[in-house]
């Protein structure tokens, strides 16, 4: 499944300077309209860039702003913001902001919530994000094709009081597959690879770099945004010689904690911030690996420690805990119950479970949802699958049937995960992309407080592409 490419990747310096990158040395603002509400513009372009090093063939791409990933959008709880998306591709476009709560009008899904913006046209995207945390953005137009050729963006949207840390940084990880001239591979939408894995790709980049060594400092406290932006690859992280405390999960924050076994995991679309005390050697490295896939584990990058005294003798004393987001609180006693299921993908025999012969909205489908297949990126009309009336406490179930992992993502909303196969869920964890293990049957819960027709669909683009989608409907 996983092969390198005819051509060696070379290491590449990389210096991520704290704080990440500033969206203002980025971002071409136009003057506001309003002296309230802050406006930015990014356009999706055409592009050429150095995935596998300067000294490789350029790889050309969709990017945002000519960069990949686009440019880093720093936004501030409660503060509006104007964002303009300019389209210079010759296909029709939308932006999705994922895992931000927003109307359901600036959510991004064509026919669904807004028309597509045509090509050499714009549109206007407006909202006040309520949350701090790691998001990010990405089309919803052709989401299989334009994501896997490069256009997405992280956004985050700072705490009103500073975080205290020494940095805070962002990983921006995204496999890609190319073929041996470094160009992006021919074959989206394969019906087979959509009906298993989806389309994992043969390189991993690193805020759009092959990764080189990561500068530390001995005794530093970093905060470290990690996002997955790939199509399809699952990741597990472990950092050799550290133990990274888990204090967000898609942007929300949680109870503190270390990850299970050791491992962050990171489905497609899912963001994981872990707090990172640096206590290393100075002069030495410390491998970064992913190990997700059984016999396929490789090294992603290193943390490389400068030389020196350290930072601070000791870690520090002090509990770190992000402060809450004002998530409505499900009420568990009132709350309405509803249960879907996860159907289909290949089995063994070469078979689709559940789904044979089926068709979806746009063609043969490989997945379904209760039954019911909705292929595309959605469209205008797609009927709900329940209807929930506005501020009534909702209890999802959602199994897993199939034989193939699922990051199942709910726009609009953040989600408390209560349980997974019948055991509480620790931590107090809120997810909008909550990933599936094959069989998993996971219980969740929220208000349903955001009105409109929302989509619920898998973030490996090949299944949702595929029929893995659905709407529910807040009234």
């Amino acid at each position: 499944m996983f092969t390198n490419t005819n051509f060696h990747i070379s290491r590449r310096s990389f210096l991520l300077a704290g704080g990440g990158l500033a969206a203002a040395g980025l971002l071409h603002s136009w003057p506001a309209r309003s002296a309230d509400i802050r406006e930015l513009r990014i356009a999706a372009v055409p592009a050429r860039v150095p995935l596998t090093g300067e000294t490789h063939p350029y790889t050309e791409v969709w990017a945002y702003d000519t960069k990949v990933p686009g440019p880093v959008l720093r936004l501030r709880q409660g503060d509006p913001v104007r964002i303009v998306v300019e389209n210079q591709l010759t296909q029709e476009t939308t932006v999705h902001w994922h895992g931000i709560r927003l109307p359901i009008a600036m959510d991004g899904v064509p026919g669904l919530s807004q028309a597509p913006i045509k090509p050499a046209e714009r549109f206007t995207y407006e909202f006040t994000p309520p949350d701090a945390g790691t998001f990010w953005y990405h089309p919803h137009a052709n989401s299989l094709e334009q994501l896997g050729r490069g256009l997405a963006g992280v956004l985050i949207v700072e705490e009103q009081v500073p975080v205290p840390v020494d940095r805070d940084i962002l990983w921006m990880l995204s496999d890609w597959r190319l073929n041996s001239d470094g160009q992006i591979a021919a074959g989206f939408g394969n019906h087979m690879e959509a009906a298993m894995s989806g389309r994992v790709g043969n390189i991993v980049t690193l805020n759009g770099a092959v990764p080189a060594d990561q500068p530390v400092r001995a005794g530093e406290r970093v905060r470290l945004r990690l996002v997955n932006g790939s199509l399809a690859r699952l990741m597990a992280l472990r950092f050799e010689g550290h133990r990274p405390v888990v204090v967000a999960v898609d942007g929300q924050p949680c109870d503190p904690h270390e990850p299970e076994n050791g491992r962050v995991l990171l489905g497609p679309a899912m963001r994981v911030d872990v707090l990172l005390d640096m206590q290393g050697e100075p002069g030495r490295s410390y491998a970064v690996t992913d190990d997700f896939y059984d016999g396929l584990g490789y090294t992603l990058t290193m943390l490389g420690y400068a030389e020196g005294a350290p930072v601070r003798a000791h870690p520090f004393d002090v509990a770190f805990r992000l402060p809450p987001n004002p998530l409505p609180e499900p009420d568990l006693a009132t709350a309405e119950h509803h249960e879907i299921t996860l159907q289909g993908g290949m089995m063994g025999g070469g078979k689709l479970s559940g789904v044979g012969g089926m068709s979806g909205m746009d063609g043969p489908a490989a997945w379904a949802i209760d039954g019911m297949s909705m292929t595309g990126d959605g469209q205008a009309g797609m009927p709900p699958l329940f209807t929930i009336q506005r501020g009534r406490s909702v209890v999802l179930t959602i199994r897993n049937e199939t034989a193939w992992w699922h990051p199942m993502h709910f726009h609009g909303h953040s989600l408390k995960v209560l349980t997974r196969n019948g055991s509480p869920v620790p931590h107090r964890q809120w997810k909008d992309t909550i990933l599936f293990a094959p069989k998993d049957i996971v219980e969740c819960a929220f208000v349903a407080d955001n009105p409109g027709d929302w989509m619920l669909h898998c973030h490996v683009m090949d299944h949702q592409m595929a029929g893995l989608m659905t709407v529910l409907r807040i009234a």
